[in-house]
């Protein structure tokens, strides 16, 4: 116990938590001003030092009673754990649990010091380019800077993903039988999942709606024709999706199923100020892109809806008939400018100065529409590529993250069909910005993956 409590004089040396004695308050302060002062020394003079030690293990720098023995010694380096141990060892107390902390550190008494550093010298590069001499972390920046070429990563991870993907399958199995049951007993559109959770969570939140249907269907059955959202709250989605916070209770969740004709009827009347805010800019459709809008409640897209209609009125600015009938706009909380995105919908501001967004959006009316169809003919082609590269390679599902963009997977298709990816047979594809392999044996690639050869 002795190298414990001298431990706790030095402070932090060890964490609180590692004694089972608090120390007295008044006298150690001293020892750790001594030893602070020796640390944090700049200059190359040993410190001469006289402590006196119990037999308990107790260190002290005057004189407490009976029992104690003089201990001199002369602090050689300003490095704390050889300090710490090289002082234990003089006072014949225990270093075991302070030689834990580094193994290359070792319970000798230190040796008088050479004048040379304890650590290699770390030199600018001026100097390397003065002098002509090599540089020895040069490789080893020029390795870490070596990009992760497709191949490679695949040779690496093929068989660690096709091992996870074989262990997951009985679980997908499962996945399936219980999201056919439920979608027929509830009959429900869908039932879907807003985070990259693996198959057993899904599987788990699954049977923990079965157990709420059996024992309480009736709320359920609210949910008929709806589409069944997993996600981090309960409510209604913007959507009109079913939202089950996955940290709620069954209870949580059958409140929500009990409430969900109230949440039908704020649905119609946010259609109806929808259609009123189209009549007002000239027929323009107010939509809900869940990719690129944040994740709002019905309750509150309601009421940006309502905030925007309410500038509108007050502005009374005129009306265009049909105008821009055909064209797209999302709406935001933010305060920014109106603008116009390549895929040919409006970013609208709901406190926008209505004057100027009818002049901006009408300006804009043509290059939306050239983007609308180009957004269009894009998808079409992404579709296309996605069923060819599932065909090419064998896969089991090529899929894409919500945040990567047609334009994105377009390009990552075209390059991967011009491969010979024999790795990819059977797997599961998913393209992404990163390299990753998920627990139940999806692989992820970045879309702007690098070419290269796989590392033997």
């Amino acid at each position: 116990m002795g190298a414990w409590k001298l431990a706790c004089i030095f402070r932090n040396v060890l964490p609180p938590e590692a004694f089972e004695e608090v120390l007295p308050e008044e006298d150690p302060p001293s020892l750790a001003s001594l030893l602070s002062s020796s640390i944090r020394s700049r200059s190359h003079q040993c410190l001469e030092a006289f402590l006196l030690c119990s037999s308990s293990g107790f260190l002290w720098t005057a004189p407490q009673g009976k029992g104690f023995r003089a201990v001199r010694f002369t602090l050689h380096t300003s490095d704390l754990l050889s300090t710490v141990l090289y002082i234990l060892n003089s006072c014949s107390l225990s270093a075991e649990h302070i030689q834990s902390l580094n193994t290359n550190v070792h319970s000798q008494p230190l040796k008088e010091t050479t004048g040379m550093p304890g650590r290699p010298i770390k030199w600018h590069r001026s100097y390397y380019s003065f002098t002509g001499f090599k540089d020895p972390d040069e490789d080893l920046e020029q390795v870490s800077r070596v990009e992760t070429t497709l191949m490679s990563w695949l040779g690496s991870n093929g068989k660690s993903a096709v091992k996870k993907l074989k262990n997951s399958l009985p679980l997908r199995k499962e996945l399936d039988r219980l999201k056919s049951e439920l979608s027929e007993l509830l009959q429900l559109s869908d039932i879907r999942w807003q985070r990259g959770w693996g198959v057993a969570h899904r599987c788990s939140q699954l049977h923990s709606l079965s157990r709420l249907a059996q024992q309480s269907l009736e709320p359920l059955q609210n949910a008929k024709g709806c589409t069944i959202v997993f996600t981090d709250r309960s409510g209604m989605s913007a959507l009109g999706h079913v939202m089950l916070g996955t940290m709620d209770v069954h209870h949580h969740w059958t409140r929500l199923f009990e409430s969900l004709p109230n949440y039908f009827d704020l649905q119609r009347r946010m259609s109806v100020l929808e259609d009123q805010i189209s009549s007002l800019l000239g027929g323009i459709q107010v939509v809900y892109i869940e990719e690129l809008q944040p994740e709002f409640t019905i309750d509150e897209y309601y009421s940006l809806l309502n905030v925007f209609y309410n500038q509108l009125l007050k502005s009374r600015v005129p009306s265009h008939p049909q105008g821009l009938s055909g064209l797209q706009m999302i709406l935001s909380s933010d305060r920014y400018e109106p603008t116009l995105h390549e895929l040919g919908h409006f970013n609208i501001p709901a406190l926008s100065d209505p004057a100027g967004l009818q002049s901006f959006m009408r300006a804009k009316a043509r290059q939306a529409r050239e983007n609308m169809t180009r957004r269009e003919e894009l998808k079409v082609i992404e579709n296309e590529l996605i069923q060819a590269s599932t065909k090419k390679f064998s896969l089991e599902k090529l899929y894409k993250e919500p945040s990567i963009s047609s334009r994105q997977m377009v390009d990552c298709c075209k390059r991967l069909l011009g491969q010979s990816l024999p790795y990819l047979h059977g797997m599961r594809l998913c393209v992404s910005h990163f390299y990753s392999v998920m627990q139940d044996g999806d692989l992820c690639i970045p879309w702007d993956w690098k070419k290269g050869e796989a590392t033997k």
